[in-house]
């Protein structure tokens, strides 16, 4: 273990050794990274502990300087362990780099079938007792930490003192094709809602998007820029400073050259960061897989949810006068031919599409009688995840408090992370 300091924390690496598949015990170990952090006053005490659960699939941890966030609020009373999720962050990592040491794609496949909620869960239950002694902790988790945290509360609630859920309350029973065909009509109104705002961005955009068709452009990075890959800059409308991101972002993409004008060095380095996979291939390549249960392939659900809405069409923006439509979060097939870091990953990719085996993630009957003392923060037009379909989860839930609000978007526990904690665990002490 190494352990260091940042102001008023003290902060500990620790590594632990699980297992690939947790029903072989005794086969492949793959390594988790998590650091522990406590106040600086209280490093000794015996404080209870917190593990946090990152969104995503497919991102580690967030890398905190000091008491940012949530975090100042939660190490007043608490020990928190900042756990990079299996394939994430700091442990053993998934990329195009390291996946062809698995064998070919379908080794690659059914390797990756082991990195979901279910696999997350029983690795928190490997560590907690080698840090907390056996005592049970309370989770928060945001968004997709959220589903691993319903998944918790199904498999092994024994583990749990609480949990905590932000922007991250799954459909139960729902196929992903449920979850995307919810999912547009709300990208359609983050969109509209960016052009009433910034009315100027319908031209800026369109033109953009003209040149695209046109061009076909492939940026510094190697990444091709298509009409469609502009589009899912979307993704940014569903947090709380998404919008003027988005706007800044494409108010200056041109600049004049001999060649008359071009996409600016400047935009295509900002447009990369924002759409490139290089740093969370794991994203794309599960995350429809994180609603596959039963025999049911995800099947590209977003990719064929789009085609039931035409207005997505960027065609019609750029034949017309209406303006261009932006998408959120999916992940599509096209990805794995624009993006470099996923590329040599298509056909990975379509072998989890295709999976028919997905374990079941979500015990109703257990949920039903729940005992832990469980809060969410639902945002009630999130864009990420479904309201309705959040709530129909929280009534299934029993004893689960919700905190409905319009004051975030998905992105609450990072905008307003001392108050939200603070709400969320008066909830669950019964203080509210």
């Amino acid at each position: 273990m190494t352990r260091y300091r940042q102001p008023g924390l003290v902060l500990t690496d620790h590594r632990f050794q699980v297992p690939l598949d947790h029903a072989r015990p005794d086969g492949e170990q793959i390594e988790l990274y998590a650091r522990e952090v406590v106040a600086s006053g209280r490093a000794g005490a015996g404080l209870p502990w917190m593990v946090y659960l990152q969104g995503g699939p497919g991102f580690g941890a967030n890398r905190f300087h000091g008491k940012q966030a949530w975090l100042g609020r939660a190490v007043k009373e608490f020990r928190v362990l900042l756990l990079d999720q299996r394939g994430t962050g700091s442990s053993t990592p998934v990329s195009r780099q390291t996946l062809p040491l698995r064998g070919g794609p379908a080794e690659q496949a059914g390797y990756l079938a082991h990195f979901r909620s279910d696999s997350i869960v029983r690795d928190c239950e490997l560590i907690r007792p080698l840090l907390t002694g056996g005592a049970p902790w309370t989770v928060l988790g945001q968004s997709f930490g959220g589903f691993c945290a319903v998944r918790y509360l199904s498999a092994a609630p024994e583990g749990l003192a609480a949990a905590l859920i932000t922007g991250g309350l799954p459909s139960l029973d729902g196929h992903a094709d449920d979850v995307y065909r919810a999912a547009y009509p709300r990208i359609a109104r983050k969109t509209a809602a960016h052009y009433a705002r910034y009315p100027q961005d319908v031209g800026n955009a369109r033109r953009i998007a003209a040149f695209l068709r046109a061009n076909r452009p492939v940026l510094n990075s190697g990444y091709t820029l298509t009409v469609e890959a502009f589009q899912s800059l979307g993704i940014a409308l569903g947090g709380g400073d998404g919008s003027h991101a988005l706007h800044y972002l494409i108010e200056d993409a041109f600049v004049e050259t001999t060649q008359g004008p071009q996409l600016s060095d400047a935009f295509q380095e900002r447009v990369h960061a924002a759409l490139s996979f290089a740093a969370h291939p794991l994203y794309a390549l599960i995350h429809e897989a994180i609603y596959g249960q039963g025999a049911r392939p995800t099947d590209w659900s977003a990719e064929r949810m789009r085609a039931e809405f035409p207005a997505f069409d960027a065609g019609l923006a750029l034949a017309g006068d209406v303006p261009l439509p932006f998408t959120g979060e999916s992940v599509h097939p096209w990805h794995f031919e624009v993006d470099p870091a996923l590329r040599p990953l298509r056909e990975t990719a379509d072998l989890l599409a295709s999976r028919t085996d997905w374990p079941r993630l979500y015990d109703q009957d257990r949920l039903a009688a729940n005992e832990v003392p469980v809060a969410a923060a639902v945002y009630h037009d999130d864009m990420y995840v479904d309201t309705a379909h959040a709530l129909r989860t929280a009534r299934s839930i029993r004893g689960l408090r919700t905190w409905v609000t319009d004051e975030f978007e998905h992105d609450g526990l990072r905008a307003g992370g001392p108050r939200v904690l603070d709400r969320l665990l008066a909830l669950v002490r019964d203080e509210v």
